[in-house]
């Protein structure tokens, strides 16, 4: 019986050392590096969630890749909403800083991108809260870059950068 006591408080202590070990490696990697998420909603249809709302994707998020605020045109992004802070959108990067976008429903109807700042889209036109109803959102508000489908299996894909040629920035500083 003592025998049986002394390998439940070895096996103990050792789940103790690698819970304590493990915890922060994991909130560190998933605060830092990448994570996944479920996407709700229908603002980036085709592209996600294309089935009409019946499955939601779910995405990988890289907070490494965005580290240094280093986004292009194209990119599909996770950030914090500008008029929720409890909450994270998922949006397409339109335009970057400097450039000179011509806007669906805006305020104004051309935004020259202040630096620091990017103006963002949902893919489905009409049904996504985006830029063009709160303007060029700082890069402070970036969280990650949704780098792939993982689910469902049958939507496994690289999520490659792209913009239509019709949301094209009008002119652009950096070229």
């Amino acid at each position: 019986m003592a025998q049986a006591l002394g390998f439940g408080r070895r096996y103990l202590k050792a789940f103790c050392k690698g819970f304590f070990v493990a915890v922060p490696v994991t909130v560190t990697f998933l605060d830092r590096v990448a994570c996944i998420a479920r996407v709700e909603g229908a603002s980036m249809q085709p592209s996600l969630n294309p089935e009409d709302g019946q499955m939601s994707d779910v995405v990988l998020l890289n907070h490494w890749s965005i580290r240094n605020y280093e986004v292009q045109r194209g990119d599909i992004v996770s950030l914090v909403s500008p008029r929720n802070p409890e909450q994270k959108i998922i949006k397409r990067v339109i335009a970057l800083e400097g450039d000179i976008i011509k806007t669906i429903g805006y305020k104004k109807k051309y935004v020259k991108i202040p630096h620091g700042h990017i103006w963002v889209e949902g893919d489905h036109r009409g049904h996504s809260f985006d830029s063009n109803a709160f303007g060029p959102v700082s890069l402070g508000l970036l969280h990650a870059r949704a780098t792939h489908i993982l689910w469902p299996p049958g939507r496994w894909q690289k999520l490659r950068p792209k913009v239509l040629p019709e949301r094209q920035p009008i002119q652009n500083e950096q070229e």
